[in-house]
């Protein structure tokens, strides 16, 4: 029994305003039922009005997958009632979306994995369902807000693939600066269709429904082929049904049976003329299209030297890719920076800005690198900085102000770490050059880290020569 997964993903479109109206498209944090219009809510005579920033967005994707835009595509009407969907329809593409074709590569254990895309449309969102102990409660102020739906080809073959497709999808979303894609607010969120082939042949597919974090999608398609399994092996047949998935319970809840293309009616969009992409609109979006998640880690290999692995860290998060390549422009050594922004700056990274200002980072590094304070020291610093409780510039000011600068108490110091570590000064001796390292450091502890760690290191090496 091998697993045939295929994806529809939603993606919501970053533009100020909604797909077909001038309401805020930022929905997030604003009053329920704040940010509603005649259009969204489908008020007889309202008329839409397409949104051309959100149509270059789609561009933007469709070019970064390798999709054959159409030249002309069209809007439909997927007709059906629901309580979040006042118009009783959705505006959606479906016999002529806006590209068809593509493929997204991806690593899963260090092995490379390609995956097919067969469409890729534009449509606008429904509203939100909340649900209370004292009923359902309804917030149009998502309706109307731009998507772009990206259909896989069914190329995955076990959920791990699935999530680690949708990662590579997300940071690429991310650096074509369309989508936030932040699967908590909804703004990626994906349905998952799953069957099982036997011998070749392929079975009875089930639909898992708003899947909105990389463990749902993990977790519910393997429950899902847990259950076509269980199903096959007591000789039972599969049903195509919809699944929900119950995160809290860990569980597939059935919410509808069988359907097909034509229960939604679906019919050109009346209001909507087709839309209509002429080779110099395409070309001008390819011309401001942003460099790519990979194509940026190759030029950070060459240019900084920076490894896979830590790219990859790196570019999951545009603002901090950004924040990485300013800081790496700056010091004297780019590969120094990795460690310093993944490993020292990362822990404090909470929020959206990032703890210290880059120009900040850029000092303590460079004073570290010209050996005039001791890393140990400057992590404190950066961690006091990055908590509020101080300025890198002011507290390496005050550490300079406190620097053991006197010749003979350095020399006092050099002497006594020399005397008393007589097996690394045998190591520097046979040419093992980085026991002097081990001897700076011993002989900052000596004096509480408030030497001048460039002038021991030169006291050390005459010592350790003479």
């Amino acid at each position: 029994m091998e697993p045939v997964i295929g994806l529809e993903i939603h993606v919501q479109l970053l533009t100020r305003t909604k797909l077909f109206c001038a309401c805020r498209a930022d929905y997030f944090a604003a009053p329920p039922n704040s940010l509603t219009c005649p259009v969204c809510l489908g008020l007889p005579g309202a008329l839409p009005v397409l949104n051309k920033k959100a149509v270059e967005l789609a561009l933007r994707v469709a070019l970064a997958l390798g999709a054959q835009v159409q030249r002309v595509s069209q809007f439909d009407r997927k007709n059906y009632f629901y309580p979040d969907l006042p118009k009783g329809y959705q505006i959606t593409q479906r016999d002529a979306p806006l590209a068809w074709g593509g493929s997204l590569t991806f690593k899963v254990d260090g092995e490379l994995r390609t995956v097919r895309i067969r469409e890729l449309h534009i449509e606008e969102d429904a509203g939100k369902l909340i649900h209370t102990e004292a009923g359902t409660l309804i917030d149009f102020n998502r309706c109307g807000v731009p998507l772009v739906e990206i259909v896989t080809e069914p190329d995955l073959r076990s959920p791990r693939e699935a999530r680690e497709f949708l990662r590579a999808l997300r940071t690429l979303l991310r650096h074509l600066r369309v989508s936030n894609a932040d699967m908590e607010k909804g703004e990626l969120r994906c349905d998952a269709n799953v069957s099982l082939a036997l011998e070749g042949k392929l079975g009875t597919k089930t639909e898992i429904k708003n899947l909105n974090s990389f463990r749902a999608v993990e977790r519910a398609l393997t429950a899902a082929l847990d259950y076509q399994k269980e199903r096959l092996i007591r000789g039972e047949a599969v049903h195509q049904v919809t699944f929900g998935w119950d995160e809290s319970r860990n569980e597939l809840m059935i919410q509808r049976t069988k359907e097909e293309a034509h229960d939604y009616r679906y019919f050109p969009d009346p209001d909507l003329v087709p839309l209509v992409v002429s080779p110099e609109w395409l070309e001008q979006v390819r011309a401001e299209m942003p460099e790519l998640p990979w194509e940026r880690a190759a030029r950070w290999q060459r240019e900084y030297g920076v490894p896979e692995r830590e790219a990859e860290a790196l570019l999951s998060d545009p603002a901090r890719a950004d924040y990485f390549e300013e800081v790496a422009k700056a010091v004297p050594n780019p590969k120094a920076a990795v460690g310093w922004v993944l490993s020292e700056l990362w822990p404090y990274w909470t929020d959206e800005e990032p703890p210290i200002p880059a120009q900040e980072l850029i000092l303590l590094i460079q004073k570290v690198e010209e050996g005039v304070l001791p890393r140990p020291k400057a992590k404190e610093f950066l961690e006091l900085a990055a908590k509020g409780e101080g300025r890198i510039p002011d507290l390496i000011q005050s550490a300079e102000a406190t620097v053991v600068r006197d010749e003979e108490a350095l020399w006092t110091i050099a002497k006594e770490v020399v005397e008393s570590n007589p097996q690394a000064v045998a190591d520097f001796r046979a040419g093992k050059n980085q026991a002097l390292g081990f001897l700076v450091g011993q002989a900052m502890k000596r004096s509480q880290g408030r030497a001048d760690p460039k002038r021991l290191a030169q006291i050390l090496l005459e010592l350790l020569k003479g």
